[in-house]
């Protein structure tokens, strides 16, 4: 369990930034899509340049178009890529030649919205580098706070992100269930909507504490 990557998720604030390379997660997200935790590609960049030069960004879209992704790409503002809304393998396939062709190729991230076992039976069909197992919650296409049986992911072969309501009393447990490449926070180190640099310093610890 000590090799589990972490991912802080929604980084928006200098100060976010700040906590993050004193805590040295593996990942941070950047969410571009609308969402109270977007950032736009401006201030995107501001962050990035400031971000400790260990930690690789990734960038979360839902149903963007390919072309901003491909200029956050080419530009050096994002490391992976994450796609967290309906795109399916043709829009996957065309990122990819699109980024291939721009000289700027980077890992590709979906995201799927766990239901029940089905619903991960059809996520093998997706061609990218990893899934990431996030909460099932309606039309909302994530950042709810809420868990899943975790158990369900036991049946995923290759490697995935887990997100969905991980915090502080229930990221162990869910690394033990689970097994994750990487474990996705977002609102489980956050106070008031806002991130929190004592909750994340604390949860980087204690994942990174077990043998």
């Amino acid at each position: 369990m000590s090799e589990t990557k972490i991912k802080i998720c929604g980084l928006s604030r200098i100060q976010d930034i700040e906590y993050v390379n004193e805590s040295l997660p593996d990942f941070i997200g950047f969410v571009f899509a609308k969402s109270r935790r977007q950032v736009e590609p401006e201030a995107a960049e501001k962050l990035k340049a400031a971000l400790d030069r260990g930690i690789k960004a990734v960038g979360v879209f839902v149903n963007e178009d390919t072309a901003l992704i491909q200029g956050l790409c080419k530009g050096g503002i994002i490391d992976y890529i994450q796609l967290h809304g309906d795109e399916d393998n043709e829009y996957i396939a065309k990122l990819k030649t699109q980024l291939e062709k721009a000289g700027c190729s980077k890992p590709i991230i979906k995201a799927v919205r766990v239901k029940d076992t089905e619903t991960l039976n059809t996520a093998g069909q997706f061609d990218t580098d990893f899934l990431l197992l996030d909460t099932f919650a309606g039309k909302e296409y994530g950042g709810t706070g809420k868990t899943f049986d975790w158990k369900l992911a036991n049946s995923i072969s290759r490697p995935f992100f887990l997100a969905g309501g991980l915090q502080y009393d229930n990221v162990l447990e869910a690394v033990k269930t689970a097994r994750p490449f990487c474990v996705d926070i977002s609102s489980g180190v956050e106070t008031n909507g806002f991130k929190d640099g004592v909750k994340i310093k604390e949860i980087v610890k204690l994942i990174r504490s077990v043998k």
